[in-house]
């Protein structure tokens, strides 16, 4: 998913990243706010992920979540 999509269309993203990753806390979530760069950090630092492993999760769950 594009970078100003994913970041447009967080706060609807919010709820289906919570269900994906319940490690991540509400004030995990707020402090991605929509970037996609953030999120991944967050997934490095909850659950111990290399950056490799973390974008191929991020891309995987955006990819089922574009219209």
């Amino acid at each position: 998913m594009d970078n100003n999509v994913f970041k447009g269309k967080w706060k609807q993203l919010k709820g289906e990243a919570k269900k994906q990753w319940g490690e991540l806390t509400d004030d995990d979530l707020d402090q991605i706010n929509g970037e996609k760069d953030k999120l991944v950090g967050k997934l490095q630092e909850r659950y111990g992920h290399t950056k490799d492993a973390a974008e191929k999760e991020y891309h995987n769950w955006s990819r089922s979540h574009t219209d």
